[in-house]
């Protein structure tokens, strides 16, 4: 099923959560160890992350530096073909511009409409680690927006090859992301819901938000979106504080706020134990007033780990 109609179909608020794919050597055993609590949940779709390749730079025995290239977390469409034969949920892998080519992405598409896979979360994604900027691979997309006409093309049969006769339409879901305190690259907010409102009607279904910890930002956002027109479902993403290192790093990675009542109790926190459970009693109470202000799911940032996860799902679904 498609996400949409998973939300349209609810008589209560959905549960869901975002996995990474394991590091690259690691056994797919350890995702399904930790995805296996959470199907006491009963989420109806699980999101798995693309991670684009990093540089590297090894010693050669002469003391020269080779610039190498690699992939440490491969496997996105394998692992949402394999979370789907043994749960049964349906996966929505996550596409970004960065690290494809358009041909590329359109055979990655195709083979996720062989998989029965009809859910994507559309991203233009990070740019490479060592990179201040992003830029795109050659012959690649630069923007989320030019990813998505290639999907929504896709969707009405068009493809690369314009010489193709009788192509077969794909039956993507599209989401896309949602910046409650605007995408750090915007000049401003509505710069930034301008590119949203564009994204939703070239064809996207569904919003699913960036991390927030004050839902008074979900609360205006969602408002200010309704004031431009844009009706489709927004899915606010959570991710709980799990240690005291988060409290600076997640403001500098992720361009968002900490609330000064969290930051007040993270302070009084003397190591990491006592962080997490903070970050697990924010998680719960932000939830509740989500779902009294009627938002369709709970979408969770596992982070590759569930048991914090679990504990804040237990007090609600």
């Amino acid at each position: 099923m498609k996400v949409t109609e998973h939300i349209s179909e609810a008589k209560k608020p959905l549960f869901s959560f975002e996995i990474l794919p394991p590091l690259k050597g690691q056994n797919i055993r350890t995702l399904f160890d930790n995805i296996d609590p959470l199907m006491e949940f009963n989420p109806p779709f699980i999101d798995v992350t693309y991670h684009r390749e990093e540089f590297v730079y090894k010693k050669r025995e002469n003391g020269l530096l080779e610039k190498k290239t690699i992939k440490k977390r491969p496997g996105t469409v394998g692992i949402c073909a394999a979370i789907k034969n043994q749960y049964d949920v349906d996966t929505v892998p996550h596409m970004i511009c960065g690290g494809f080519t358009q041909e590329e992405t359109e055979n990655a598409l195709i083979d996720l409409d062989f998989l029965g896979i009809h859910n994507i979360l559309v991203l233009r994604g990070d740019p490479i680690k060592s990179e201040s900027t992003f830029t795109p691979d050659p012959g690649g997309h630069q923007y989320a927006t030019d990813l998505l006409g290639q999907v929504v093309n896709m969707n009405n049969g068009i493809y690369l090859d314009e010489d193709l006769e009788n192509a077969t339409a794909t039956n993507f879901c599209i989401g896309v992301a949602g910046y409650p305190e605007k995408h750090y690259e915007a000049p401003n907010m509505n710069f930034d819901l301008n590119i949203l409102k564009k994204k939703v009607d070239m064809g996207a279904e569904y919003i699913v938000t960036q991390m927030f910890f004050d839902n008074q930002k979900y609360f205006d956002f969602v408002n200010k979106c309704k004031e431009m027109g844009i009706n489709i479902p927004i899915i606010p993403g959570l991710k709980p504080i799990t240690t005291l290192k988060q409290l600076t790093v997640l403001p500098r990675v992720f361009s968002i706020d900490i609330p000064t009542d969290l930051a007040n109790e993270l302070l009084k926190c003397k190591d990491n134990e006592a962080a997490r459970q903070v970050g697990i009693e924010w998680a719960i109470q932000q939830s509740k007033e989500l779902i009294a202000f009627g938002a369709p799911c709970m979408h969770y940032y596992s982070m590759g780990k569930s048991d914090v996860i679990y504990k804040v799902a237990k007090e609600l679904f």
